[in-house]
């Protein structure tokens, strides 16, 4: 199983029960398909870098999750592209160094980038 990160841009339209079955129907269907959530993050309403369907904003969401390399073809053609909420979607494989960088930023623990803040500021 390889390491990977989901980002799904929904429509701004969503309630806020909405946008959470929307975020277990996905998670639902990972584990379903023997996978493993890793870590999610709800960032919610954002600005968008340019309109899309006419739409300025929409309710982000980040999946980082473990799965078998060809899980990501039947999330696409059987959840993705039929949802109608959602504006636009991209996952990534993730390798070794942004898993670990993931791991550490969900536990708080500040990466290389922050401490040179830290020590500048």
């Amino acid at each position: 199983m390889k390491n990977y990160e989901l980002m799904v841009i929904f429509t701004p339209v969503l309630s806020e029960d909405e946008f959470k079955n929307a975020q277990k129907k996905y998670t639902s269907f990972l584990t379903e398909n023997g996978g493993e959530v890793v870590h999610q993050n709800a960032w919610g309403l954002r600005s968008l870098a340019y309109p899309i369907q006419k739409k300025t904003t929409g309710l982000y969401w980040i999946l980082e999750y473990k799965a078998p390399s060809d899980f990501n073809e039947k999330l696409k053609t059987q959840l993705l592209r039929r949802d109608e909420s959602v504006l636009r979607h991209m996952y990534t494989v993730l390798d070794k160094y942004a898993v670990e960088y993931n791991a550490k930023k969900a536990k708080g623990i500040p990466t290389s980038n922050q401490k040179e803040e830290v020590n500048n500021g």
